[in-house]
């Protein structure tokens, strides 16, 4: 994926009221509990259905490292979707998203004046619109470009302009050269 979709999604995990399935052959039940039947499950971690009910009857107990991040991520897609879905909501919605992050950060003005860019560490709390067109975005399958033009526009208007109160001539934010970045929400 991409990393800021992985910051969003520790977000939401954040939220999750009951932890993870961690066990192979727990997180191999609860997908077959879920995909009602092991054929759906081979067919979706790509391999065979005899080796998908080892797991579950815990026959075999350690995946190999491919299929092991295939099958956590799996589950974490599928975990508690109503408690990720409320917390999507209530971001979007009434709380907003706190972005905590240290980047390469510049803009440009009109006057041809630039801000060369520069490391920056922000964090910056973002008007539930911004949560509500990264979730929107991220869901509809937006790469990492994409979302970091999204965090940008935020940037430019919640840091840089103040909400209108300053920089109204502002042009463009560089948002790059991402070394550190978290989302809370």
């Amino acid at each position: 994926m991409s990393l800021l979709g992985d910051g969003l999604d520790a977000a939401v995990h954040k939220a999750f009221t009951r932890p993870v399935p961690k066990s192979a052959s727990a997180q191999m039940r609860y997908l077959v509990k879920q995909l009602k039947g092991t054929k759906a499950v081979a067919q979706m971690l790509r391999i065979s259905q005899r080796t998908v009910e080892r797991y579950v009857k815990e026959q075999i107990k350690k995946p190999r490292p491919d299929l092991a991040a295939r099958l956590e991520g799996e589950v974490k897609k599928r975990w508690q979707p109503q408690i990720r879905a409320k917390a999507r909501q209530k971001a979007a919605t009434t709380g907003g998203i706190v972005i905590d992050t240290r980047a390469r950060i510049g803009y440009t003005a009109p006057i041809g004046t630039t801000d060369e860019d520069r490391l920056r560490h922000l964090t910056v709390a973002l008007p539930p619109r911004y949560a509500a067109r990264l979730f929107d975005a991220q869901e509809a399958g937006a790469t990492d470009q994409q979302l970091q033009q999204i965090a940008a526009e935020a940037l430019k208007e919640v840091y840089f302009q103040d909400s209108g109160r300053r920089a109204g001539s502002l042009e463009e934010v560089r948002f790059a050269d991402i070394e550190h970045l978290e989302f809370d929400l």
